[in-house]
């Protein structure tokens, strides 16, 4: 089993699509944190890196030292209306043996520096179901704040869930202008 001082950050590479839809596609059939129902496709996750790759949002992975991906974190538009532009939302998911060993931790800390660096002002976090203790934990962890919970917003595996919004002020946050 990898450990901390066994990955790396980096951005993400054509190469790593096919495993990320492999994460990507466990998390929708087996958990609550992404309200899709049926895993997309690789061609379709192929579509949507283009499309954060084309409106410069960064989008990274963790791989162990033997280049396997651990998991992977982007931030993305949180609405398309253009007052917005200046707020992402972050998706981030692991594969199952990379839990717990501090890489969540490790990406998300890594997207907070890109999405700063690339001059977004707030990251928002949509968390699927609130009994996503750890998910919540780890925004917490990296300085994200609870807004609120929309309750059950979602239907998914026979049961209502809710989601949970989270935000942490980035850069200059609000202080100041864009």
């Amino acid at each position: 089993m990898p450990s901390l001082s066994r990955f790396s950050i980096r951005p993400v590479a054509d190469t790593d699509l096919a495993t990320i839809t492999a994460i990507y596609g466990a998390a929708v059939r087996e958990g609550t944190a992404s309200f899709e129902l049926e895993p997309p496709p690789l061609d379709e996750m192929v579509r949507r890196r283009v499309a954060l790759a084309a409106s410069g949002h960064p989008y990274l992975v963790a791989v162990s030292d033997a280049d396997a991906v651990l998991g992977y974190a982007y931030a993305g538009p949180y609405r398309p209306r253009p007052a917005y532009r200046w707020t992402v939302e972050d998706s981030i998911y692991l594969a199952a043996d990379a839990r717990g060993l501090g890489v969540g931790r490790a990406l998300l800390a890594a997207l907070l520096d890109a999405a700063t660096d690339a001059g977004y002002r707030q990251m928002i976090a949509v968390i699927g179901d609130s009994g996503n203790a750890a998910s919540i934990a780890l925004h917490r962890a990296l300085g994200f704040h609870m807004v609120g919970t929309f309750e059950a917003v979602g239907w998914k595996h026979d049961r209502w869930l809710d989601s949970v919004l989270m935000q942490c002020a980035l850069g200059n946050g609000a202080a100041l202008p864009p």
